[in-house]
């Protein structure tokens, strides 16, 4: 199994370009089945993830070519597979969101109930039920959700009880092709579902309100093919700013969008960060200083995102001060606090949230990743440890970051991949 080995110590300083996002490549990915039109995809990122719903929508009979810059032709006029199996679904979340563009175009579905992250209930049935308000009939049987509808899916409201992305993204592409019109209320606002509607609108979707908590969507007949980039990705942008912080580094950051990360700049800045920012740019410069504790709490967008708690729970495990760190998100999603204590880290979970003493020396040691995210605070924590520190697990960083080892050591890091 692959394990990442870092000698810390090393301050982070240079320059990197951001892949596109994962969480916005996904389901655009399965916005392809909405169509029997070539619909051309670039700046994917070169992630575990999107191979995977690559291969999925193979499956199903959907016609792929690749490019080597990653840009993907897709063309799904000849389904011959109506089913998303367990073997493929397990290992991804995501992969749900074929669930509404299927049963839009082709009247059924039958989709394996998905994997992903252990970061706590993540329950689909807010997706099925705004499916059955729109006309589907749905069963659960044997692990699989069989949906299917008689004609067309019809427009309908839909309150969502809590925010829901993929719930939002999954509604938002079947209300695309069925007959009247759907409002989706308390929709997410997330960049990526924005991102997506902006696909879908290249597709000859009719959507307005989207990034707001309103989502008005005017079914049509058919949709078509069109060119679409991918936006940059935003915790990936985080991500690599907050590990920067943390070495007391400097860094430079392209093909990226500041102004989907207002609030984790606004904490850096909290931290003692020097941030400067244009439209698709970004520089953070620490001048060698330790950063400040800095207190968050996760909140739909335009909160603080979930997906860069634990960045910021190693940020502080190094930072002068004591700060909290409460999840409101995920239940389970503070367990790598365990393994930050274990490099000498100071931190108490009590119930959602984290106290986080700051210590001025963390030391290599064994760890695990037990999810994405937790798996980027690890490396951010091993950067900054002295001597040794081992990853093991190390499958979930490589769902959510292209080449990670790779863009670390273009910025003084040392770090490599053992495959021992």
């Amino acid at each position: 199994m692959n394990k990442l080995v870092i000698q810390g110590g090393h301050r982070l300083d240079g320059e990197l370009r951001i892949s596109g996002a994962k969480n916005a490549a996904l389901p655009i990915l399965a916005a392809t089945l909405l169509t029997e039109d070539t619909v051309s995809i670039r700046n994917l990122p070169h992630l575990h993830d999107i191979t995977t719903m690559i291969e999925l929508l193979g499956c199903m009979g959907v016609k792929l070519s690749m490019d080597e810059q990653m840009r993907i032709d897709v063309r799904a006029d000849s389904i011959t597979e109506f089913s998303a199996p367990y073997e493929l679904v397990k290992t991804m979340r995501a992969s749900i969101l074929v669930l509404g563009p299927m049963l839009a175009r082709f009247g059924r579905a039958h989709v394996s109930f998905p994997g992903g992250c252990a970061i706590g209930s993540r329950p689909v049935d807010l997706h099925l039920r705004g499916l059955e308000a729109m006309g589907a009939e749905v069963t659960v049987d044997g692990g699989y959700i069989n949906a299917r509808v008689d004609g067309r899916l019809h427009g309908a409201r839909i309150l969502f009880e809590t925010v829901t992305v993929g719930g939002t993204e999954n509604i938002m592409m079947a209300a695309a092709l069925a007959e009247g019109r759907t409002i989706i209320e308390n929709a997410a606002r997330e960049p990526e579902v924005v991102d997506l509607a902006q696909c879908l609108l290249a597709m000859g979707a009719r959507i307005s309100g989207h990034g707001t908590d309103t989502i008005v969507i005017d079914g049509v007949e058919r949709l078509h093919g069109c060119d679409y980039a991918v936006m940059p990705d935003r915790i990936e942008t985080g991500t690599y700013l907050v590990a920067a912080a943390a070495t007391g580094g400097r860094i430079h950051l392209r093909h990226t969008c500041p102004e989907t990360l207002e609030v984790v700049v606004q904490k850096l800045r909290e931290a003692g960060a020097d941030i400067e920012e244009g439209d698709d740019w970004v520089s953070l410069d620490m001048h060698g200083r330790r950063p400040r504790a800095v207190s968050i709490k996760t909140a739909p967008y335009p909160g603080f995102p979930t997906d860069m708690q634990a960045q910021f729970t190693a940020l502080n495990a190094i930072a002068e001060g004591t700060a909290t760190v409460i999840e409101t998100v995920f239940e389970n999603r503070l367990i790598q606090a365990h393994e930050m204590n274990r490099m000498g880290a100071h931190i108490v979970i009590e119930g959602n949230t984290a106290i986080i003493t700051g210590q001025p020396q963390l030391q290599g040691a064994p760890v695990m990743a037990s999810d994405l995210r937790a798996s980027a605070s690890l490396v951010i924590a091993a950067l900054v440890a002295q001597g040794e520190t081992v990853i093991d697990r190390i499958y979930h960083i490589d769902r959510g970051y292209e080449c990670i080892e790779e863009k670390l050591q273009q910025l003084g890091a040392d770090i490599r991949r053992s495959r021992e």
